[in-house]
């Protein structure tokens, strides 16, 4: 129901899965046709691959490793243009071809080995086919599309065909079988959409048929349930995406669309018969009777070429799996698994699916068979997990062992009978037999089944033979879902109780994959202080080989547009604006091809001219002062006009240039001759890269070739092998300690793209490969050895590229790119010893603008910076300084850098770094199951108090510790007048009574500050007041 969709779907989670759950080792092709380039069983996934005629095989779920095998069949002559599993039979594959032919293929696990041949071959003699597809209740039963028809065939009939449908007006595009098999639709490339019955020789015949959307492109059609709707994807008169749903008895006009955006891509539609939903190339929909409800996306990065369903019956059902897509791309097959967050099987999510088993063959289909519908099953008991019940356990198992249990009771017997014991008599949702437990699949990971030692029900009778035992049951558990645990127990008789079950343990998770520690590179442009402004003039139309400008720790050189090939040189250390005219330049007469820094001088400048001359320049020290015109030195020999000129990485003096004379030369720049000779290509060579060693050069030219040369023994080639298809420029770079070779170039749709070749195997292809997006300009690469960094742009970009390469799968990992506002025209970086290591940099570059010359600083982002990170600097090349001369490595010596660390003596490394305490953010569960009650906390402080006042009781009290009066400060009564003792008597004796009285009460309740005392000639303190009493003294407390 319409409620049931909605209450479930709009909650699914839609995991874009990450890449450790990718299937990698893919390399999927981009041919133009009519059909799927991928489908799926239950068990095997089929893909179309890079090269014509091969098919690619692997497995839904990964081996015991936790990884994926691919395999390659060759299948066909020539390009596959549709494939199809049998609803019924998950190894059995029809594929059909631009051969002509039609093929079913009884395919095995990619680990094994595959059929050499196929097993039938139907030729439709209708030139080149388009689509195939299984009948959907009918076993045996193909429907073929061909150009402009589509063929009924009985597989079992290889001569004709069962019948041919009434012809199109133009391309057929897609097929589809109603659910119950009764109907099949059609779309051509005039947007017509047929309902044909097939279930009759005589009525073989278009049923209706209407036009549909507005467009030549191409389009889809799809049945959806068992009802009489269709949908139908294709694009409207604005070129705009749209979905429609059809009703099949009236299709004068639709039900309802949708429209997706505007893209070229064409929508595959996938729908889920149990739960309505419907997948739409990457975009989730769920398809009601009314208009289409969207219910969620998922949005993915790889461009899409192919989609495939994963049958109900492969579902994790446990962790409520409602549906699982695989979207095909250039590398890898991508799962994308849709999830009701619950915790349980859930029934209500999972009605009575189709089994397997076919309704009726092919030929009493033909002859109008009444049963039109296969059985359904539930999916908690339609597959099976087999718990092997033999002597000897699989290599990776469990042994679970159990106590003897007791004697059965008298209602249970074991009868010795000659022939192979019958299985088990066990519930339907369980059976044991001497060779298997079957359990659905989907509890595989979870299912626990308890196995108290009990006596047996009454209700389970066995009949086993009286040989030794062969099988026990252990008491630890396996354990069903809460849902199942009741309806599940297995109590075993005695005499299976002695040995062990060997319980096969389940797939481990996939290893953890490589993870760069470069994915959150940040890059940032410097302060202003440090740009180049007010910069005029620029070259914007440098040669697709050259760089665009180049620069080494002093100076850069910037190419001008002013006439005479002229070249400005700025000095670092003197950023700022630039005046408005007056620059000295260098001036090389002739337009410039290539330019580059002698990375042992950085006040050599080699130029390369159009006029076939590479001119060899001095900068003086501090910078130009005065125009220059006439070079050091010209070198000469090319006969046509150079592409680039590259520097040897170790000897001083070494140069490497290409021509369209089609040849490389070396050159020593000490002589100014010419060393070397290069040959072997025949078209335009993009570019060149000497390996970091230096003992090879690798090229890649127009001819689609990748070649590498060992220039000291061979003018030749020493490899060769595909580079990229595409003809509009290419770079190349050695990676990974000179193991690999990356190639930036564009594929066959023009797209720019990342290729990884082995150096040990070039003549295999590319192992990997990145595409990256859509642009006229080649990727120009800077390699960083020390972090295996690759930093890419291209001219006029104003996105940044990064890559980490590692020597395994996947290769490329992809990190946070760098976005400017405004188009560059180029990038060139710096010597490391440039960076700021408290900063964390790991590469510093000049971005060269229309207008100025901005340094960017490309950074990890730490938290510790205070310490040295070891692990992103280790040793660094000292690459600026020659390690021999250019004679001596055209002798046939070898140099090396030396390496120098980046640390500066005042930081620690990480490494030694004391690890920081970690401080808990909440207080731990037991301080708050420890807190004191409100009476506890009132009684200890009734106690705190009682004790501090018990204590002052037994103390003296101060005063009585004090010293009295001297006797010659009393006074004799007969020298005082009786007034003035009456009156001092009073006095005296009133305040002695009145503070006495308040002190003596004061100490119950509180501390006073001072009393008034009186004292008598003992010295003693009284609240009476003798006649002797002669003086008040203070007392304070």
């Amino acid at each position: 129901s319409n409620g049931f969709l909605v209450k479930y779907s709009n909650n699914s989670v839609r995991p874009y899965s990450i890449i450790l759950g990718w299937i990698s080792n893919v390399r999927a092709g981009s041919f133009t046709s009519q059909g799927n380039h991928i489908k799926s069983s239950t068990r095997l996934v089929a893909f179309n691959t890079d090269q014509a005629g091969m098919l690619g095989l692997t497995s839904v779920e990964p081996g015991s490793d936790g990884k994926w095998t691919v395999t390659v069949i060759p299948c066909h002559a020539d390009l596959i243009t549709d494939l199809d599993f049998s609803p019924f039979d998950d190894n059995l594959l029809a594929t059909c071809s631009a051969d002509e032919t039609v093929k079913l293929w009884r395919v095995c696990e990619p680990e094994q080995e595959q059929p050499g041949g196929a097993e039938v071959t139907l030729c439709p003699g209708e030139g080149r086919l388009e689509l195939v597809a299984f009948h959907p209740t009918s076993s045996g039963l193909l429907a073929v599309g061909s150009t402009k028809t589509a063929q009924l065939w009985d597989t079992s009939r290889q001569q004709s065909p069962l019948a041919a449908l009434e012809p199109h007006g133009d391309q057929l595009q897609s097929l589809s079988w109603k659910q119950d098999g009764s109907l099949l639709a059609s779309s051509c490339k005039v947007s017509q959409s047929y309902s044909i019955q097939s279930n009759s020789v005589s009525s073989c015949v278009s049923l209706q048929s209407a036009q549909g959307l507005q467009s030549n492109k191409d389009s889809r059609i799809l049945w959806v349930k068992d009802s009489d709707h269709i949908l139908t994807t294709g694009f409207d008169q604005m070129r705009g995406r749209e979905v429609r749903l059809w009703d099949s008895r009236k299709l004068g006009s639709s039900l309802g669309s949708a429209n997706l955006g505007t893209s070229n891509g064409t929508l595959m539609p996938l729908f889920d018969p149990d739960s309505g939903l419907l997948t739409v190339s990457g975009m989730v929909r769920c398809s009601l009777l009314s208009p289409l409800t969207d219910m969620s996306h998922c949005l993915t990065e790889a461009p899409t070429r192919g989609v495939a369903m994963v049958p109900k019956l492969a579902l994790d059902v446990l962790s409520c799996e409602v549906m699982r897509v695989l979207q095909l791309t250039d590398s890898f097959i991508v799962p994308i698994n849709y999830h009701v967050p619950r915790k349980e099987f859930h029934a209500d999510l999972y009605p009575d699916t189709l089994g397997r088993t076919a309704a009726m063959s092919a030929a009493e289909w033909w002859k109008g068979g009444e049963k039109q519908l296969r059985s359904k099953i539930t999916l908690l008991s339609s597959s099976s997990l087999s718990l092997p019940l033999s002597p000897s356990p699989p290599p990776p198992s469990l042994s679970l062992s159990l106590p003897p249990s007791p004697p059965p009771p008298p209602s249970l017997s074991l009868s010795p009978p000659p022939s192979p014991p019958p299985p088990l008599s066990l519930p339907p949702s369980l059976s044991l037999s001497s060779s298997s437990l079957s359990l659905p699949p989907s509890l595989s990971s979870s299912l626990s089944l308890p196995l108290p030692p009990s006596p047996p029900p009454p209700s389970l009778s066995p009949s086993l033979p009286p040989s030794p035992p062969s099988l026990s049951l252990s008491s630890s558990s396996l354990s069903l879902p809460h849902s199942l645990s009741s309806s599940l127990s297995l109590p075993l008789p005695p005499s299976l109780s002695s040995s062990s079950l060997s319980l096969p343990l389940p797939p481990s998770p996939p290893p953890p994959g490589p993870s760069s520690k470069f994915r959150h590179l940040q890059g940032a442009v410097l302060h202003r202080d440090t740009h180049f402004t007010n910069l005029k003039g620029l070259n914007l139309t440098t040669p697709g080989e050259c760089d665009g400008f180049c620069a080494n720790r002093h100076r850069v050189a910037v190419p001008l547009a002013t006439a005479g090939g002229q070249i400005a040189i700025f000095e670092l250390s003197q950023a700022g604006k630039l005046a408005d005219t007056g620059l000295p330049t260098i001036q090389n007469s002739v337009n410039v091809a290539d330019f580059s820094w002698d990375p042992f001088n950085s006040h050599r400048l080699v130029v390369a001219g159009d006029d076939a001359k590479i001119r060899v320049w001095q900068v003086p020290e501090g910078g130009l002062t005065e125009t220059l015109t006439e070079p050091e030195t010209i070198l000469q020999g090319h006969t046509e006009k150079i592409y680039s000129v590259k520097f040897h990485p170790l000897a001083s003096g070494l140069l490497a240039s290409s021509s369209y004379d089609q040849t490389v030369r070396l050159w020593n720049l000490e002589s100014g001759d010419e060393v070397k000779a290069l040959r072997g290509h025949q078209d335009q060579i993009f570019g060149m890269a000497w390996s970091p060693d230096g003992k090879l050069l690798a090229t890649v030219c127009k001819d689609g070739k990748l070649r590498i040369y060992d220039p000291r023994k061979s003018a030749d080639p020493v490899q060769e092998g595909a580079g990229p298809e595409g003809h509009r420029g290419a770079r190349v770079v050695w990676v990974c300690d000179g193991k690999y070779l990356m190639v930036s170039g564009f594929d066959s749709r023009s797209e720019r793209t990342l290729y990884l070749h082995s150096v040990e195997s070039l003549s295999s292809g590319a192992i990997a490969s990145a595409p990256t997006d859509v642009s006229p300009s080649t990727l120009i690469p800077f390699y960083d050895p020390d972090t295996s960094v690759v930093i890419l742009t291209g001219k006029g970009d104003t996105r940044v590229y990064i890559f980490e390469i590692v020597p395994e799968a996947p290769y490329f990992l992809e990190c946070a790119s760098f976005n400017s506002s405004e188009p560059h025209k180029g990038l060139a970086f710096l010597p490391k010893t440039e960076c700021v290591v408290q900063e964390v940099e790991v590469a510093r570059g000049l971005r060269l603008s229309k207008t100025s010359i901005e340094p960017v600083a490309f950074r990890v982002p730490r938290v510790r910076k205070e310490f040295f990170q070891d692990d992103v600097y280790p040793d660094t090349a000292v690459w600026w300084e020659s390690s021999l001369t250019a004679s001596a490595w055209l002798a046939g010596s070898d140099g090396k850098h030396q390496s120098i660390s980046l640390k500066p003596k005042d930081m620690t490394p990480v490494s030694e770094a004391p690890k920081e305490v970690q401080v808990r953010k909440y207080l731990p569960s037991s301080h708050y199951l420890e807190e004191k009650t409100d009476e506890q906390k009132k009684d200890e402080l009734l106690s705190a108090m009682i004790g501090k006042l018990g204590n002052m009781d037994d103390n003296p009290l101060p005063q009585e510790s004090f010293q009295g009066v001297e006797d010659d400060e009393w006074v004799s009564d007969t020298h005082t007048n009786t007034n003035v003792h009456t009156d001092t008597h009073t006095h005296t004796h009133t305040n002695v009574h009145t503070n006495t009285h308040t002190f003596t009460h004061a100490l119950v309740s509180f501390r006073v500050t001072s009393v008034c005392c009186l004292a008598d000639q003992s010295g003693s303190s009284s609240s009476q007041g003798p006649v002797g009493l002669k003086r008040v003294i203070p007392v304070c407390h």
